[in-house]
Order: C-alpha cells, then sequence, then structure tokens
C-alpha cells in the first residue's frame, strides 16, 4: 500500500496527542495517511499493552486513516541500533510515504527522543540500496521519504513551521479520548500518571490555539525539521 504520508510513533496515543490534526485535514484533501506505532506501551502507568492496542484500532478508525501497524518493539529498552533501523526501513519500503511525521527530537519522555534519531536515521538508510531488505521473500526496493517532520510534544519546542487544523480539532479530541485507559477518569482505581491529570486534555487543546495564535489561525499544531527548509517563491508563506 503506497501512502502519502506516514505517522510513525514510540507509543500508541502519540500520533493522536500531536499530529492528529494534520493527519485529519490531509486526509480531507485526498492523501493517503497510515500510522506506525513501535511499541504497544506495555510500560505505561494505566492499562496494559492488550487495551492500549485495541484502543489504537479504535483510534484509527476514528481518524480514518488508511494503515495502522506495530512493530512490538521493547517499550523503553528499543535502541536505535542496526537491527531496530531494519525493521523500520521494512516498512518504510512497503508503504513508500512521502512524508513522514515522527516523535520529538528532544521531550520529558526519553523514549521520544531516542524514537525520533531512530526514525531519522532509518530514513536516510532506507534509501540506500546497498542495504537489502525482503518482504514476503521478495527483495524491497530503496525508498528515502522526500521530508522527516518531528511533531512536538510535552515540552515546549518552537515550531519551525505550524498546521492550520482548524476544523479538525473536535474529530481528534474524540480519537485521543480513545484512548480511555490512559486520561482522567474519577472511577478508576489506576495510578495517577503526568497524562491522567484532569485538565490534561485541556492543556493539548490549549497549545494548539497557542501555536496557531501568532498565524491567525484557530488551531495549530507545531513541527520541528532538521534540515533548512526551502520555498519556490515568498508567496507560499502568504
Amino acid at each position: 500500500m503506497k501512502l502519502d504520508i506516514l505517522a510513525i510513533g514510540v507509543h500508541p496515543d502519540d500520533i493522536e496527542l500531536s499530529c492528529a490534526g494534520t493527519l485529519l485535514k490531509h486526509i480531507s484533501l485526498g492523501k493517503k495517511c497510515g500510522i506506525l506505532d513501535l511499541t504497544a506501551g506495555e510500560l505505561g502507568t494505566r492499562g496494559s499493552a492488550e487495551l492500549r492496542l485495541k484502543e489504537a484500532a479504535d483510534a484509527a478508525k476514528i481518524l480514518g486513516v488508511s494503515v495502522r501497524d506495530n512493530l512490538k518493539m521493547a517499550d523503553g529498552f528499543f535502541k536505535n541500533d542496526k537491527e531496530h533501523q531494519l525493521e523500520i526501513i521494512k516498512k518504510i519500503r512497503e508503504y513508500q510515504p512521502e512524508i513522514i511525521l515522527c516523535n520529538a527530537v528532544s521531550d520529558r519522555h526519553p523514549d521520544h527522543g531516542r524514537a525520533a534519531a531512530l526514525v531519522s536515521d532509518a530514513c536516510f538508510y532506507s534509501g540506500l540500496i546497498r542495504i537489502e531488505t525482503l518482504l514476503n521473500g521478495l527483495n524491497q526496493q530503496k525508498w528515502r521519504p522526500k521530508a522527516v517532520y518531528h511533531y512536538i510534544q510535552d515540552r515546549q519546542l518552537k515550531p519551525d513551521f505550524i498546521v492550520d487544523v482548524t476544523g479538525f480539532v473536535d474529530k481528534k479530541m474524540e480519537a485521543v479520548k480513545a484512548f480511555k485507559s490512559q486520561f482522567h477518569n474519577p472511577e478508576s482505581n489506576e495510578p495517577e500518571s503526568p497524562i491522567s491529570v484532569k485538565n490534561f486534555l485541556d492543556v493539548v487543546k490549549s497549545k494548539m490555539t497557542v501555536w496557531g495564535r501568532d498565524a491567525g489561525f484557530e488551531f495549530a499544531e507545531g513541527f520541528t525539521v532538521e534540515r533548512t527548509i526551502g520555498i519556490n517563491n515568498l508567496f507560499h508563506f502568504i
């Protein structure tokens, strides 16, 4: 399946919290989008791996993505090494995305920054013809995405650009809430986590208004880029 955008997150719900509005907008524009989770989030304070995977499937239906996949890497203990890079390379070559969205380059959770480097490196190596991978016993063709963008997560990083997601916020928050085990529930007896506090989802929505304000948007999502951003002409920014 050829994708236009592949959003990669180390934990189920990373995508929903950080760039679901961007996916929803591009799906509405006719683009084919997919999600690749690296782990099942089995080290999370609340819920379980099995429950997180079910919630991820529910969220995928709400978003309308073409595919949601999971590499089942070890939550907290995956590495940026050849073994893990090859797993991601196989998926990049399978889905051949033009654009990849992935974790923040620096964040409160150490998995996020490590996953950002892992995915970024895999995107580069996926374009090397001498790295051979197989899918169903057949050689895969090399593929390098045209761009890798890092969505912003917990830390207040300065975005290199923002995407107007006005009109898609309600659907995004519906997808976020599909992860019922992770967020505030007054009837839950599970321990509190940084994202289960009562006002967390309000914070998620408020951050989108802050990013949008400077550009004159009602809501926006922020991204950083590891390379220099180029434009064809100055009118692209109007």
